[in-house]
């Protein structure tokens, strides 16, 4: 629903990820609110506030992330990211059960909903099972019953949402398409010069319209065809190629998810550097400490502001400068806003008398090209690659794709190759997939593993084979260590529930826990865990206690290592009398 408390300018159907803390460390509030009050704050007690935006960037760009990952607050404290992450999803989970219960006019219990949680393509294991994490503290699911929480990948949600789609739902770039057989210059197509005519004089929306008479895109989808899914949002971009498998219509997954931290934030971030350009660093690091709210105020400023960058524009663009930035600098530099301005010479941004920033269309649209330019080199760098011949549409999809001069870029720099389609709610395109993936997961039936996986083992030492430094000799027997063992190779298509079955043996008879360490590379060809890049990347533990441990000596283990969901699962097996072990697989605490 749309969210109360959006600013001016800007239709949101989308939150901030915004949180407040109170000086306690309690949660107060989420989006807008948090944001709202905080500003209301009276400077002196806005200090003691924890306030944390767009958060969710740290999960992707901390390397090492763990249970004890600290997110920094505006004021400079630190908070565990786990407990940030708990709270906004217990917040969502209590309004969305409100809500619910509101409509039914029935409480409902949150034993019957089943969660989804979307992440980006390119986040790692742990930062998926960091979010079940913080799933189970918010309480939507618990470790015991964990099937009531999936975890989706952004790109596929938004990917199986997109087949959903009727033509007339989409935006087509690529004018040069003929709609029906016709092309629009043919006086058959009238209703769609007309369209277009709408359009020109409707400059809010730069969509032309293509009607309805053409049904569900996929009638022009045969077995086979190919396209790529482009979801552009805040922090990230990430793309996936899926090919569709007829008679159900099902995906399959040509070309590992794939992406980069290439979001819109690309561009508030060259906004602060102009921004430091002009006022100086020292400034800018100051003002935004000593008066957060009224930093805050000028982002929401440029936010839509940046909205409002199209490609043909030709008037200026007016950013109100907050009173208390304008005070302060007078204060700290001892000189006005407007001489910084003039002595600055940044052509582009001129002071205006109403006390505005005022920015040609070329000053915001530099500010974009960065962050564009990185989109647009990555999906050449996907197009490039042998198995992305011959796609026929790209999707542009997330809130990024909203913006007239991505749609552009995009358009001029790959519409040779394909169409260029973009659904009209751009911005929830995910939401509603991930809704239909939770009706039915199995949707996507193939996907690409995106690492290579393997555990260390020691091998039986062949001459001429193995390299002598590895050589270890244990009663008698010559063994060579640090083999790795591979389950997946990276890049190879896993179907979805497909396992890895292994065997271990305990060393010892008398031994109650294995602990299998699990490595991972990108490379494909890893013979040992000690060549570079393989990374140690979790580990799996069989736990024998509670097995007859006076059966015969050499017990056998069988695991299984279920790959191919967004999620890695294991199971154990004691062979010798078939009860299940219990297995843990860690990607976070190792």
């Amino acid at each position: 629903r749309r969210w109360e408390g959006g600013d001016p300018g800007v239709s949101n159907q989308k939150t901030p990820t915004t949180i407040l803390l109170t000086p306690e460390r309690k949660f107060h509030s989420f989006g807008y609110a948090a944001r709202d009050f905080y500003h209301d704050l009276d400077p002196n007690e806005s200090k003691h506030w924890l306030y944390f935006e767009k958060f969710k960037m740290k999960l992707h760009t901390t390397g090492n992330l763990t249970m004890e990952t600290d997110l920094t607050a505006a004021n400079g404290k630190k908070v565990k990211a786990l407990e940030i992450f708990a709270y906004a999803l217990q917040f969502f989970k209590e309004q969305a059960l409100k809500e619910l219960s509101d409509q039914a006019s029935a409480d409902f219990e949150n034993s019957e909903v089943r969660w989804v949680i979307t992440v980006p393509a390119i986040w790692k294991q742990p930062a998926k099972q960091f979010m079940r994490q913080a799933a189970y503290k918010a309480g939507m699911a618990t470790p015991e019953n964990p099937e009531q929480l999936i975890i989706a990948l952004e790109p596929e949600a938004a990917s199986i949402y997109c087949r959903k789609l009727r033509l007339h739902q989409m935006i087509d770039l690529s004018s040069r398409a003929p709609v029906n057989g016709y092309s629009p210059s043919d006086t058959a197509g009238t209703g769609f010069t007309q369209a277009k005519e709408h359009v020109r004089r409707n400059r809010q929306s730069r969509t032309f319209l293509v009607e309805n008479v053409i049904g569900e895109i996929w009638s022009e989808l045969e077995e086979g065809d190919r396209y790529i899914v482009v979801d552009s949002g805040g922090g990230t971009v990430d793309m996936t190629v899926h090919q569709i498998r007829l008679p159900e219509g099902h995906l399959k997954e040509l070309y590992k998810a794939t992406g980069g931290p290439y979001g819109s934030l690309g561009v508030d971030y060259e906004f602060e550097k102009l921004l430091c350009k002009i006022f100086g660093e020292d400034f800018i690091d100051q003002f935004k400490i000593k008066r957060p709210a009224a930093w805050v105020d000028l982002m929401i400023a440029f936010e839509s502001r940046k909205r409002a960058a199209a490609p043909d524009r030709t008037n200026p663009l007016n950013i109100t400068l907050p009173f208390s930035f304008i005070d302060y600098y007078k204060k700290f530099r001892g000189h006005s806003v407007e001489h910084a301005l003039r002595k600055s010479n940044v052509d582009f941004v001129k002071w205006s008398s109403q006390g505005m920033l005022r920015m040609s269309p070329d000053a915001m649209n530099a500010l974009f090209k960065p962050t564009i330019d990185q989109i647009v080199q990555h999906l050449s760098d996907v197009f490039d690659k042998p198995e992305v011949t011959n796609v026929k549409f790209l999707f542009l999809v997330g809130g990024f794709a909203e913006s007239p001069l991505l749609q552009q870029a995009v358009q001029s720099a790959f519409g040779s190759r394909c169409r260029v389609i973009i659904p009209q709610d751009v911005g929830l395109t995910i939401l509603k997939g991930a809704v239909l993936f939770g009706l039915d997961p199995a949707v996507i039936k193939v996907r690409r593993s995106p690492l290579t996986y393997g555990v260390g083992v020691l091998n039986r030492f062949v001459e001429g084979k193995h390299p002598p430094e590895k050589l270890l000799i244990k009663d008698g027997t010559r063994w060579c260590t640090d083999v790795f063992d591979k389950f997946i190779s990276a890049d190879q298509s896993v179907a979805l529930g497909e396992t890895v079955t292994r065997s271990y043996t305990p060393a010892k008879p008398s031994q109650l826990v294995i602990v299998i360490n699990i490595y991972s590379s990108e490379q494909d060809n890893v013979s040992f865990i000690t060549e570079s890049g393989v990374k140690k990347c979790g580990t799996l533990r069989l736990d024998l206690t509670g097995t007859d441990a006076a059966g015969p000596n050499r017990r056998e283990i069988k695991t299984l290592m279920q790959f191919g969901d967004t999620e890695i699962k294991a199971i154990a097996i004691d062979v010798a009398t078939s009860k299940s072990v219990k297995v843990g697989i860690d990607f976070l605490n190792y």
